[in-house]
């Protein structure tokens, strides 16, 4: 250790949190330019260099092939489903795929040595691009008390560590097990199993940061928290509706769906603040056409929507189809479809009598012009999907967005048959199977009932903490052990500085992951990091290459098998780890017999089968060609809301006051097309026009102009919310078409902005696309005052 080389102990970051947390550097920025399409080439190109750069050009390039195909592995990254029929033999992956496997299919290596020449000060003052870089993990590593390294300890000495610690609490609640949504089928259900027979539904996932907005709302409208569409309503459709979803970057994989639809004469409305070009068009690398340059456009009609103008925006929709129905009767609604199978319509109706078409366009931040022509093409549809990511479901009315959409399905009898239905594009490759299994704050009493009936033990009746909920509960000492199964939790939560405090206050913090992260530097006061297996290794158990299940979000269950030998000899699968560590933890006292579904897969199957509804054979369906379609009563035009059974629900809901202070912006966080969720491949932004740099923010020149700055200028970002003065230091201004008073940054860089009280109401996720911050010309001396917070 270095002489002045500070101690890992509770003072060691008390001046230090803005460092630990966000590095600040600035790089050589470059402005190019703004993309119109995307994919193409230079998606393939891209692809390469990275499998070059994780020097696995043979090894990852073979698995490639392999990758999202019949019999292969399912990608690690987005959750867009595969086709039915026969697939692509040049390949069912896109260039975020590609780049995903490259991450797992590396052949570096961080092992006991790296650790033990890096302090984990040493590389908490790196940023996340260059943590992820170092390679895979290879051992087990414990961070005892006090210690400055991470040092190598034996996998049984590791779960006894995590016995002992769960063992001494004074309740099971002062527990966290936390879910990122690349855990298969089987650990899931084996993880919430752990948890309920531990004693508590201390379940936070990845869900109640993405898409727990959607299920809300789903839920209570139609009665299921899920999309109801399939990827073959995609290829014949009249009307697709993509709002606060960029799929270029996303889910690319979805723009091939998008093309097919199109050439099948189906039209494309996006409505986003920016202008990305996932949503105007395509180059398809797999077809000639798009090899030698040349593509299809996508969207027919772009609305540039201000950040949270689409409730007024929606409401303006409604009110114009309402007036085009009265003009020509049952033309535009389908009256049949509402008189069967809907409730709420005459108060749903009712509402616009006071609305006014000017006033809605005004807030929406869209032209009159532009709101009739989309309008005109809803009316005029009959089969329309309506596709959301995170541009919804992390606004603060999220949960009512989703519901106005679902009011104007119900309109147009537009769900419940083929090629219409609404769409949430879920963000990780098993988040929706996570929830299928029970990963759940707020599991049913009937999900625990038919627990304890196979089981014969009582579950925890009583919610738990989400995310947010988690977050407060580890600062306010309530949880004392946090299991995070996969993710990065750190730079994936709100508030960074308040959430780092919290978890710094953590008795045990236990990570099982395959790649270094922020989230191992920022420390309980004892850690653990336990490796495990990607999706493309082979996981062998009793000499036999294992298969895994995943969900994906149009809800088919299939299979996934790993072809690379793993790196290390060490890895323990998900499964295994959740089976020793209740082993190691509960003892005689579990009804449960672990060591079965240690040492088997189909056990795992056949208990799921027999708890949860919809897996039936699971054993044998799990193994056909694409897997199996879980039941889902919508899409058979079947509905439950909260209103009454046998019915969808139409929502009333309210318009939010979006005013700003003269001096202040509407912020939203955005990823790069160089990153998956907190996972960041490189520095560049292609298709936005951004080079080597990450610490962008992108305004109206008009803002520019009147805020007295210039392109290029250095500036500090300020939120005031909580009467809390956050600070996220040293950003770039780019000049970018956008919204006036609208801004986008990079997130985790911006997370340290979102308030852990700035939440959706409802579903309480972090209102990560709705930020009020000030702009302010770069202070130097600025580190001096966030050293102070």
């Amino acid at each position: 250790m270095k002489k002045d080389e500070p101690q890992n102990t509770d003072d060691q970051f008390k001046n230090k949190l803005s460092e630990a947390e966000n590095p600040y550097r600035l790089l050589d920025l470059k402005i190019t330019k703004v993309e119109t399409w995307a994919a193409g080439v230079p998606a393939v190109l891209s692809a390469v260099s990275d499998l070059i750069e994780e020097k696995t050009v043979l090894r990852g390039g073979k698995a490639l092939f392999k990758m999202n195909q019949k019999g292969g592995f399912d990608c690690s990254s987005c959750a867009w489903p595969d086709p039915d029929d026969d697939r692509s033999p040049m390949g069912e992956y896109c260039e975020n795929g590609a780049k995903a496997l490259a991450a797992e299919a590396t052949t570096k290596k961080v092992t006991a040595a790296f650790f033990k020449e890096n302090s984990v000060y040493d590389l908490s003052k790196l940023d996340d691009f260059q943590i992820g870089r170092f390679g895979r993990l290879t051992e087990p590593m414990y961070l005892p008390k006090g210690a400055t390294h991470y040092q190598p300890i034996s996998w049984d000495d590791a779960f006894k560590k995590i016995a002992v610690h769960l063992n001494s609490l004074d309740s099971p609640n002062e527990a966290a097990f936390y879910t990122s949504g690349r855990t298969s089928n089987e650990a899931s259900f084996m993880y919430q199993l752990f948890a309920k027979e531990f004693g508590t539904n201390n379940m936070p996932d990845c869900s109640n940061m993405c898409h727990e907005t959607s299920g809300t709302a789903l839920k209570t409208t139609i009665g299921i928290g899920k999309g109801t569409v399939t990827l073959e309503d995609f290829y014949d459709t009249d009307l697709v509706i993509i709002i606060g979803q960029n799929p270029g970057t996303n889910a690319p994989r979805m723009l091939s769906a998008l093309e097919k639809g199109k050439k099948n004469g189906a039209k494309i409305i996006a409505i986003n603040p920016l202008p990305e070009a996932g949503l105007m068009g395509f180059h398809n690398p797999q077809a000639i056409k798009g090899v030698l340059g040349s593509g299809g456009k996508l969207a027919d009609l772009f609305l540039p929507i201000k950040i949270n103008g689409d409730m007024a925006l929606l409401k303006a929709f409604e009110l114009l189809l309402i007036e085009l129905e009265k003009k020509n009767p049952g033309q535009v609604f389908d009256t049949d479809f509402i008189n069967e199978k809907t409730t709420g319509y005459e108060n749903f109706i009712k509402q616009f009598e006071s609305l006014d078409l000017d006033h809605l366009a005004f807030l929406s931040g869209v032209a009159k012009e532009l709101i009739i022509e989309a309008a005109e093409m809803i009316a005029s549809n009959k089969r329309i999907i309506v596709c959301w990511g995170m541009g919804l479901t992390q606004q603060p009315n999220g949960v009512d967005m989703i519901r106005d959409i679902v009011n104007i399905l119900l309109l147009k009898g537009s769900i419940g048959k083929p090629g219409a239905g609404v769409c949430p594009v879920r963000g990780h490759s098993n988040v929706q199977g996570n929830r299928t299994m029970l990963i759940d704050e707020k599991p049913t009493q009937e999900q625990l009932d038919r627990i304890q009936a196979y089981y014969g033990f009582n579950p925890p009746r009583n919610h738990g903490y989400d995310v947010v909920g988690v977050i407060k509960a580890m600062h306010e000492e309530k949880v004392k052990v946090m299991f995070c199964m996969g993710g990065n939790f750190l730079s994936a939560a709100p508030d960074t500085t308040y959430t780092a405090q919290a978890m710094r206050k953590l008795n045990l913090l236990v990570s099982v992951s395959t790649k270094l992260n922020r989230g191992h530097l920022v420390n309980g006061k004892e850690s653990l990091i336990l490796p495990t297996f990607s999706r493309s290794d082979m996981d062998i158990v009793n000499d036999e290459v294992q298969i895994i299940s995943t969900e994906n979000s149009m809800g088919v269950v299939q299979s996934s098998k790993g072809m690379l030998k793993p790196i290390s000899d060490h890895f323990v699968n998900e499964t295994q780890i959740v089976c020793r560590m209740a082993m190691a933890t509960l003892g005689n006292k579990s009804v449960i017999d672990w060591n079965l579904y240690h040492n088997s897969y189909d056990a795992v199957r056949d208990a799921i089968e027999k708890c949860i509804p919809g897996f039936e054979n699971y054993n044998i369906r799990v193994r056909e060609k694409g897997g199996f379609y879980l039941p889902n009563a919508p899409r058979q035009g079947e509905f439950k809301s909260k209103e009454i059974s046998n019915r969808a629900s139409f929502t009333l809901t309210e318009i939010p006051n979006n005013e700003l202070e003269s001096d202040e912006f509407m912020m939203a966080t955005t990823r790069t097309h160089d990153q998956f969720n907190t996972t960041i491949y490189g520095l560049d932004d292609r298709y936005r026009g951004i080079k080597n740099e990450r610490r962008v923010i992108f305004m109206n020149e008009k803002d520019i102009e009147k805020g007295g700055f210039q392109s290029g200028d250095k500036v500090d970002l300020f939120n005031y919310d909580d009467n809390i003065e956050r600070i996220a230091p040293l950003f770039v201004i780019v000049s970018y078409k956008i919204p006036e008073r609208n801004t986008v940054t990079y997130f985790p860089e911006t997370n340290v902005l979102v308030s852990v009280n700035n939440v959706v109401k409802e579903s309480n996720m972090p209102a990560s696309k709705y930020i009020k911050i000030k702009v302010r010309k770069h202070d130097p001396n600025i580190y001096e005052r966030i050293n102070q917070i």
